[in-house]
């Protein structure tokens, strides 16, 4: 590692802090990790900075873990001298950023603008000759948007002349100021609005940090938004970014930089056990005309920096989830928990590309006639749903009462009894810390709000404030409850051995206890969120409503699908050969027999997920299956909830984690490649984890083989895939590398993944639907590969020759 700080100290408190985040999140997910160079000096720019210290962390963690690169994260002074973050920041090698806006202060009288120079700001009772100077910065108030001016000349103590209006070129906050300036005159009869100082920063030897980092061949980590913030789009970018990248190539001139854009995807950030995406976009080159513009100086400098800035925000926007609103965000998550088929479980992975290619959708088609009507009729859906305390998810199952219904609500009480006496003693033991915890990420999240200027809830801080307080006091509980403890073995004149060991195993156990309560709690959480469809559906005079709103559901989700379909092609020239969900038509049906359907699945998944879902990544469903499953509708596939015939899994529906859909533990596009024509899964080769955790496979299908322009549609899937690697290929926005890495193949090193024995290629499912489901899942297997492979020994040879003779 470079720089004072040695890798095994990285190491080390990036593990504490991982640990640390492995609690509070119920699970981390990246995503296109191999963009990641292996070599050479890298920048990640990671946005929207939604989680305040922890975002960090999640970025670190992920880039070593899958990289082995160990960023420097360029962190903001006022926050390195805090000693908690300070302390930790040092260890890792960050690089301290000097703000301005952290040491404004409140400037002396009142300010106006001159009428007829908007550059020309006029004071009331100021001191502008010691308090200004050139190239200080004066801040108007927050109900002007916090707009900065940079002085240039200090007149006298009642006139300065800034660089530009207020606002920018543009001086949108001029006419803002002088229409504040009138109604402060004539409601409060006084002169001008209050301003704040900001120093001037020279950020000299922070640059030189960076660039030293850089030229060692390191990596450094920065937000260019500047500051943590929980709005639903990306703030301005600034300018740091860019200068840094084209400073170190234009004073090192061999020096080749890349720019990883990383997204942070939260599901509730600010919530404890909620979920996580970190995913790395394709690798950026630095256009070299750039750095030329950028060393001749002056307004080519700046014209440069935004131009490379404007390509780093390009590259944010492919790993990013942006909507302009919060209303537009929660309809467009409400469209794309309607677009998932029943029964179908999508990966975070799939989750967030969904909300990304459905928000660029709305926002291109909102306008038009058929999505306003739709965007209606959904938000009325929700507000029914409010009405009836129910969840999306919670609909398709809170259907018709039977004896069933009433059996498995008393079970599922039972459950949340047992997981609650065992999750009872953590939380007991435990709970000063989450009420303490609770209460002063509150406060702190009322502070944060009232000194920010773009924070909406400041449901940024909510997160990091909990983890912190919650390390400071559970070791100061944890040792109260050890002295207790042994208090009480003096008290009942225990023996020398156990008034010695009571400490200590009072230490150990505690937080094993609170680990238990942890999961027993997490468990009961779900299960008590699964209760409310059971007893709306034998409340009396229910049940017409729940069919009515079943019935519209249904109704959106087609009408979803159709409006996507039709306007979908429009925005995506590849529409059909990308989509993300399958047709459901094209599943097996589902048997409760052990047959080819219900294979296992070799991914090691939480829970035995199977090949069609069964257990899903919550153990209750193995409970509900074994209880409840014994039934003759279980044996013939039918679901007691959808009435007396169903091609669903025939088991109780689990309880949901949460309001998101369920995860599985593969890659998260593994089902969709399955479903492409032409793709085999790679076989004895070396595949790192990050390719199983990426959509690199997606990006590589793009590339065909000539071969396949020879052969028949319909033996496409009797070829491999191949992927032309170009090593030396030199990768810019809008290419992208081998999936093991920068360019290069596979490392010796990467963990080798054997898969259990499936089918090869893509079967078609007419093939399938004629097999018997009672023939055990291995002898069916064999005998699909063998017709597979006999196919392909007679049609490679033919199209062999069709090759040759085309070269002729």
């Amino acid at each position: 590692m470079a720089g004072s700080q040695s890798a095994l100290t990285y190491d080390t408190v990036l593990w504490f802090w991982r640990v640390v985040v492995n609690i509070f999140f119920r699970e981390i997910r990246p995503r296109g990790a191999w963009n990641i160079p292996k070599e050479g000096p890298v920048i990640f720019v990671a946005a929207p900075h939604h989680n305040q210290f922890l975002d960090p962390v999640l970025v670190a963690s992920e880039a070593l873990r899958e990289s082995k690169r160990r960023p420097a994260f360029l962190i903001a002074a006022k926050s390195e001298k805090r000693k908690v973050i300070g302390a930790f920041s040092r260890l890792m090698g960050s690089i301290p950023v000097a703000r301005a806006a952290d040491n404004a202060k409140a400037g002396s009288g009142r300010i106006a603008l001159s009428p007829d120079d908007p550059c020309l700001v006029i004071g009331y009772g100021t001191k502008f000759k010691t308090e200004l100077a050139p190239k200080k910065q004066i801040m108007l108030p927050k109900s002007l948007g916090s707009s900065v001016a940079e002085v240039v000349e200090v007149i006298s103590d009642t006139e300065v002349r800034i660089k530009k209006e207020f606002g920018g070129e543009s001086g949108k906050t001029t006419n803002k100021l002088r229409e504040k300036v009138q109604q402060v005159k004539n409601s409060e009869g006084k002169d001008g609005v209050e301003y704040r100082v900001l120093p001037y920063i020279d950020q000299s030897e922070m640059y030189g940090a960076v660039y030293k980092r850089l030229t060692e061949g390191g990596s450094i980590a920065i937000f260019p938004e500047g500051g943590s913030h929980d709005r639903t789009d990306l703030l301005p970018l600034k300018a740091g970014v860019a200068i840094m990248a084209l400073g170190a190539m234009a004073v090192n001139p061999g020096l080749r930089v890349r720019i990883v854009p990383v997204g942070l995807s939260y599901f509730h950030a600010d919530k404890f056990r909620s979920r996580a995406v970190v995913e790395f976009g394709s690798a950026l080159d630095v256009p070299p005309e750039l750095v030329e513009m950028f060393k001749t100086g002056g307004p080519n400098k700046r014209e440069a920096s935004a131009k490379l800035l404007d390509l780093v925000y390009d590259g944010l926007k492919t790993v990013t989830v942006r909507a302009p609103d919060y209303e537009t965000l929660m309809l467009i998550q409400a469209g794309r928990r309607l677009y998932k088929p029943p029964g179908q479980h999508l990966t975070l992975g799939q989750v967030v590309e969904l909300n990304k290619r459905f928000i660029e959708g709305y926002l291109h088609f909102q306008n038009e006639p058929r999505i306003q009507s739709l965007k209606a009729d959904v938000l009325k859906y929700n507000r029914a749903l409010r009405d009836l305390g129910l969840k999306d998810h919670q609909v398709p199952r809170a259907t018709r009462a039977t004896w069933k219904t009433l059996g498995l609500l008393v079970y599922r009480l039972g459950l949340l009894l047992v997981w609650s006496v065992f999750a009872l003693p953590g939380v007991v033991l435990g709970g000063p810390v989450f009420i303490t915890a609770k209460l002063m990420s509150r406060k702190k999240q009322a502070e944060a709000l009232a000194a920010s200027d773009v924070k909406v809830a400041a449901r940024d801080v909510v997160a990091t404030w909990k983890v912190l307080i919650s390390l400071g006091l559970a070791p100061v509980l944890y040792m109260f409850y050890a002295f207790l403890a042994t208090v009480i073995a003096y008290k009942a004149g225990a023996s020398t051995k156990w008034k010695v060991l009571t400490p200590i195993c009072t230490m150990i156990a505690i937080p094993i206890i609170a680990y238990s309560a942890l999961k027993f709690g997490e468990a009961g959480v779900d299960v008590l969120k699964s209760l409310r469809p059971l007893v709306i559906a034998l409340f009396p005079g229910q049940q017409a409503q729940l069919d009515k709103i079943r019935k519209e559901r249904e109704r959106l989700s087609k009408e979803l699908s159709d409006v996507i379909n039709e306007y979908g092609p429009k925005l995506y020239e590849d529409f059909e050969e990308w989509r993300i969900l399958m047709p459901t038509s094209s599943a097996p049906p589902s048997s409760g027999q052990p047959g080819i359907w219900n294979r296992k699945s070799g991914t090691g998944s939480r829970g035995g997920v199977d090949g069609q879902g069964h257990l899903l990544t919550h153990p209750i469903t193995w409970l509900d299956e074994r209880i409840w499953g014994w039934t003759r509708s279980a044996r013939r596939g039918t679901n007691v909830w959808a009435g007396p015939k169903s091609t669903e899994v025939s088991r109780m529906h689990t309880p949901d984690a949460s309001d998101e859909e369920s995860e599985a533990e593969t890659g998260d596009y593994d089902d969709v490649l399955g479903q492409i024509p032409g793709y085999v899964s790679p076989s004895n080769r070396l595949r790192s984890r990050s390719l199983a955790n990426s959509y690199a496979d997606l990006q590589q299908l793009k590339r065909s083989t000539e071969q396949r322009k020879h052969l028949h549609p319909e033996d496409h899937h009797l070829l491999p895939l191949k992927v032309p690697v170009d090593s030396s290929a030199s990768v810019s926005p809008t290419s992208t590398s081998h999936p093991d890495g920068d360019g290069q193949p596979p490392s010796p090193s990467s963990p080798r993944r054997e898969r259990r024995n499936s089918l090869e290629g893509n079967v078609h499912v007419g093939r399938l639907a004629v097999l018997d489901q009672e023939e055990p899942f291995k002898e069916c297997t064999e005998d699909i590969n063998r017709e597979t492979q006999l196919r392909r020994r007679q049609v490679l040879p033919l199209l062999d020759g069709q090759a040759t003779s085309d070269t002729k």
